[in-house]
Parts: C-alpha cells; sequence; structure tokens
C-alpha cells in the first residue's frame, strides 16, 4: 500500500515537472514540426542521462548538481549550448520538411542528451525533489526504485510525444508557413533561454 501511494504520489510530481514549459519543451515543439515522433526519441536521449543520474543520486553524486560553481559552470555551458541550436533551427527554416522515408532519428536523441545535461535547472531538479522522490524510493526497496525510474521516464515520454505529434500535426494541417511559424517561435525560446542561463551563470559568478 505504501509503495502504492508513493508512486501515485511520484507521477503527479513528476507530471507536474515534466509538464513546466522550457528548453526541453521548445525544442520538442520545433523538431516534432518535421518529425511525428521526434518526442519519443527526445525522450529516449533524455533517458539515456536521466537513468545513470538517478543510481548517482542514491550513492550521494547527487549533493554535487547543488554546488553553486557547479551549476554555474552548467549554466554557462548549458547556455551557450541553446543558443547554438537556437541559431541551428533558424537556418533550417527554409529546408523542405521530410517527405517518405525514414526521418533521422539520430538528431532527436542527441537533442534529448544535450538537452538534458546541459540544462542546470534539470540538474537542480534531481538534487532537491529528485533526490527526495529516488531516496524515498530506495527505502521502499529495489522494486519501487526501478518502478519509480521508469513510471518517472514514462511522463517525459507521455508528454514529450504528445508534443511532438501535436506540432507535428498543426503543421502538417496548416502547411510549410505554420512549420516555419513553430521553428521560429521554438528556435527564438532557446536563444532566450540560452541567454536567461548565462545572465543567471553570469550574476552568480559575479
Amino acid at each position: 500500500m505504501d509503495m502504492i501511494v508513493f508512486l501515485t504520489q511520484a507521477v503527479v510530481i513528476s507530471f507536474s515537472g515534466v509538464m513546466a514549459p522550457g528548453p526541453m519543451t521548445a525544442v520538442t515543439l520545433g523538431l516534432g514540426a518535421r518529425n511525428r515522433h521526434a518526442g519519443a526519441l527526445v525522450a529516449i536521449g533524455h533517458g539515456i542521462v536521466e537513468f545513470p543520474l538517478m543510481v548517482l543520486i542514491i550513492v550521494g553524486v547527487g549533493r554535487v548538481f547543488a554546488l553553486p560553481m557547479f551549476r554555474v559552470g552548467i549554466g554557462l555551458a548549458g547556455g551557450a549550448m541553446l543558443i547554438v541550436m537556437g541559431g541551428i533551427m533558424l537556418m533550417q527554416i527554409r529546408r523542405p520538411a521530410p517527405v517518405g522515408g525514414e526521418p533521422n532519428r539520430r538528431g532527436p536523441v542527441l537533442t534529448g542528451i544535450l538537452m538534458s545535461a546541459g540544462n542546470p535547472y534539470f540538474l537542480l531538479w534531481w538534487a532537491t525533489v529528485g533526490l527526495a522522490l529516488a531516496s524515498r524510493a530506495a527505502k521502499l526497496g529495489i522494486l519501487a526504485f526501478v518502478l519509480f525510474a521508469i513510471l518517472h521516464w514514462l511522463c517525459d515520454l507521455i508528454w514529450l510525444e504528445a508534443l511532438s505529434w501535436a506540432s507535428h500535426r498543426g503543421s502538417k494541417l496548416l502547411g510549410n508557413r505554420s512549420r516555419r511559424i513553430i521553428t521560429v517561435v521554438c528556435a527564438a525560446a532557446l536563444l532566450f533561454f540560452g541567454a536567461m542561463f548565462i545572465f543567471n551563470s553570469t550574476r552568480d559568478l559575479i
């Protein structure tokens, strides 16, 4: 019974974090305009970072993520990466959307990895809220911890896939102009988040 109550709470908390607007949302919407299942692929890349991170948090490494200098370094590097990705997205505006054939699957997976590893707020969430949830899951046993990890990632998968499906559906119905508008808005969001990461990290450094 305790495990069911905990897992229910973990799913609700996980969804609240996943659904918060941020760089992952922006990049998934942008990729979704071209690839219907970009969200699932981004979630796979996200999981490649997140699953090992959960284990590291349990063994005590997660506390490092809360250190000011670590957050500053991640913020500067992540901010620069977001600005570069936003610029690349803008350069791809005039490229036609892929028609038929297999879409490039490596790009969204790599994007999911970079969006996770370079996001200071993602790491800070795991150093605080995530640490509390993972610790409680570990106390309930290995099964609870495994189920928690899977359910948390499934929240990411469901939400990101829903975003990319909605973006793709909208751009398909409204045509290339709609796709370009979505891309511009998402690229602008990445540039904004990148500048914000760098500004906040520079302020903390000073």
